[in-house]
């Protein structure tokens, strides 16, 4: 089949390099443009327009489906389109192009978590299995008819590597999709089951909350890791925090108040929950660069968060 893969992001190399290796022909790539990276802003080309670009393969770019940039993919004729992460709305002008339609990676079990934040949001639920989908695009979010779909572990784990690893898995499952839609055999089928939302995650909900327990603190700093990062208030000011984990052995964490840091026996620095504790790795005061969590204790026996009486919420 003659594909234009449209994507953006790192999480959609992985599919964009699969298609490039099987049987379907990728005749283009449509990604986002250049965006300012960095404190110095410099305009960055997508990781996917880099990697296009080192393959060889023609590179549109458009922040939005309309106008000019639907003339230009029209008269590529392409089979279908392939979907990872773009970043923009299809509507029905984009979606009629080409003869099979777009088909978009969704890195869910849809219905469930419908939208730009579908593993972070698995994740702060304190899900243990979640999935990927192949989906023909319609008019709506995340709404169309499935084509493939695999349920997956999901471990507790930074969001930012569960992604990579499904995207590695999905990679797969989208070429199987289109060799079905090559070979006759696809099937799609009507999504079933209630669905749920996956709004993308804001600052303010990366926010930790101590008197919530343990499992659900980590649920929370996986979900919003690496983006936006979890923070909590230490005397007022906004705390960064990196590499948070259950401990299962709270030791001297066990008569902590929810909040309070300690040294563990090990070496460990501990932050008391409503229930334990959890290891926190690195520690970004305000104002200062992050730092390992023991240089931060050093010297600040008494040192605590600040405690909200409400977890943020999910």
């Amino acid at each position: 089949m003659r594909i234009v893969f449209a994507g953006t992001p790192a999480v959609a190399v992985p599919a964009f390099e699969a298609l490039l290796e099987s049987d379907h022909e990728v005749i283009a790539v449509l990604t986002r443009p250049d965006a300012p990276v960095g404190r110095k802003r410099v305009l960055t080309p997508s990781p996917v327009k880099e990697r296009a670009l080192a393959a060889g393969i023609p590179v549109l770019e458009a922040d939005r489906l309309r106008g000019e940039i639907l003339d230009e993919l029209a008269g590529l004729d392409p089979d279908a389109v392939a979907v990872v992460a773009f970043g923009a709305i299809a509507g029905p002008r984009a979606l009629s192009i080409s003869a099979h339609g777009w088909y978009n990676l969704h890195f869910s079990l849809l219905p469930q978590w419908r939208g730009a934040a579908p593993v972070q949001r698995a994740l702060m639920s304190g899900q243990t299995t979640s999935g990927i989908t192949v989906f023909r695009i319609d008019t709506g979010m995340d709404t169309g008819p499935v084509l493939a779909q695999q349920e997956l572990e999901l471990p507790s784990a930074p969001a930012g590597e569960v992604l990579d690893s499904y995207a590695r898995t999905g990679a797969a499952l989208l070429v199987r999709a289109f060799d079905q839609l090559a070979d006759g055999t696809a099937e799609l089928t009507p999504q079933q089951g209630e669905s749920s939302h996956a709004e993308k995650i804001t600052p303010d909900e990366a926010a930790l909350a101590f008197t919530s327990t343990t499992s659900e603190i980590v649920a929370r700093a996986n979900g919003v890791t690496p983006a936006p990062g979890p923070w909590a208030l230490m005397d007022g000011r906004r705390t960064k925090l990196s590499g948070l984990t259950a401990a299962d052995d709270p030791g001297s964490a066990a008569w902590q108040q929810p909040g309070q840091l300690a040294a563990g026996a090990d070496g460990s620095v501990l932050i008391g929950t409503s229930d334990g504790a959890v290891i926190v790795e690195r520690i970004q005061p305000f104002g200062k660069a992050m730092m390992d969590a023991a240089d931060f204790l050093r010297g600040r026996g008494q040192a605590a968060f600040d405690i909200s009486e409400e977890p943020a919420d999910a």
